[in-house]
């Protein structure tokens, strides 16, 4: 797996990421104090899972030979008596039957992004090289 790279872009909570040359922005909502210039970092999270699914949704039915034409997934999310709920809708589009339907949305859950936030997480913080002034 790549490296993400995030640093400050100025603003309040602005923070500029980087992952293999591609760059992108995350930010706060204006309500929350920040300037709106990204999405949120929990939208970020809701974005790895939905395009998880998406392509994971794509790779079996091509490998099944089903006539998947689009998959669009929808989600939100909101924290709940000490954890995160996250709602995810998908919409299947192509000629399928109500079965390959049916067993689209059971492999939903078995992309890997879905798998990481629903398996245990441990996270190991180290601090890295300090930088000298000057």
């Amino acid at each position: 797996m790549r490296n993400v790279a995030v640093r400050w872009a100025g603003g309040k909570f602005a923070q500029d990421i980087e992952i293999a040359g591609h760059t992108l922005r995350s930010d706060e909502e204006v309500e929350m104090g920040g300037e709106g210039t990204g999405p949120t970092p929990h939208e970020l999270l809701l974005a790895a899972l939905g395009s998880c699914t998406a392509m994971t949704l794509k790779v079996y039915a091509e490998r099944k030979g089903w006539p998947l034409r689009d998959v669009n997934v929808t989600l939100d999310g909101a924290p709940v008596d000490g954890g995160y709920v996250i709602n995810r809708q998908i919409r299947i589009f192509g000629e399928l039957d109500a079965d390959q339907r049916q067993r689209l949305i059971e492999i939903a859950d078995k992309c890997p992004v879905h798998k990481t936030l629903s398996g245990t997480i441990t996270i190991k913080t180290t601090a890295g090289p300090d930088v000298k002034p000057g």
